[in-house]
């Protein structure tokens, strides 16, 4: 079955379980933003049609393969430490990490290009079912992991936290809110025996965290961590903006 054909199958089942009438089926592009928007505002799909997830898995398969996948564990690493500039939902690893936010279920804003809602409509909508699923462990808050399987990405687990938002200057409570973002992930790496975690540029952009002192934080936290445990997770700084890239060749660059 071609990719237009999935594609408008699922739109002829989301629209009948959303009870709307949309024009669709004459521009593919047109039809996947559709598609991924609509599934964007969605809590919950509870009792749609079981031939959804088949096809929806089919669709982001076919896509995940046209992107490619890389696996991390070709990367050069230097004191288990790598740098990789591009798409975070192509690599293949162990956990990747998501920036969610407070809410932990995922961006509603349809085909918003934060991380969040990238990654969460590269998985498929299985992981907003299990993040609700998750809403209610009291043993999760702000800074805390939850962590959900990969779905349709190429990684294992994503693990999802959310990071402090900077409101005026950065306080210091900010800073070491940070810094507990990325122990908490790398604790629950080692409690999982992984052997790669991939991290984003976790709170800069809409969460306004300067990104070169989000760097600085990033990677002088990793590498202390690192010192203080013996063992062989292999850490990737993913980048995707070219401020980003820049800040972390340079800051690295300098540690090695």
């Amino acid at each position: 079955m071609r990719k237009t054909q999935i594609l408008n199958k699922l739109l002829s089942i989301l629209t009948k379980y959303l009870k709307i009438n949309v024009k669709f089926g004459e521009d593919f592009e047109r039809d996947r933003l559709l598609f991924r928007g609509l599934c964007n505002q969605c809590l919950s799909l509870e009792g749609i049609d079981d031939e959804f997830y088949k096809l929806q898995d089919k669709l982001l398969s076919y896509e995940r393969e046209e992107k490619g996948v890389i696996d991390v564990d070709s990367f050069p690493y230097k004191n288990n430490i790598s740098h990789f500039n591009g798409d975070i939902t192509t690599l293949k690893a162990d956990a990747i990490v998501n920036a969610a936010n407070d809410e932990y279920l995922g961006c509603f804003i349809p085909c918003h290009n934060c991380i969040d809602n990238v990654i969460m409509s590269s998985a498929g909508f299985q992981m907003r079912n299990e993040l609700l699923s998750l809403k209610e462990d009291l043993g999760y808050s702000i800074q805390k992991v939850k962590v959900t399987r990969g779905y349709n990405l190429p990684c294992k687990y994503v693990f999802h936290v959310a990071g402090p938002i900077v409101y005026g200057n950065v306080t210091e409570k900010n800073r070491e809110d940070l810094k507990n973002c990325y122990i908490e992930c790398l604790n629950k790496a080692e409690s999982m025996r992984l052997n790669s975690i991939v991290f984003c540029c976790l709170s800069t952009g809409e969460y306004h965290f300067p990104n070169n002192l989000a760097c600085d934080i990033a990677v002088s936290t990793v590498k202390k961590w690192l010192e203080g445990h013996n063992n062989h997770l292999k850490i990737v700084f993913n980048t995707f903006k070219q401020i980003d890239m820049e800040l972390y060749n340079e800051r690295l660059s300098k540690e090695n």
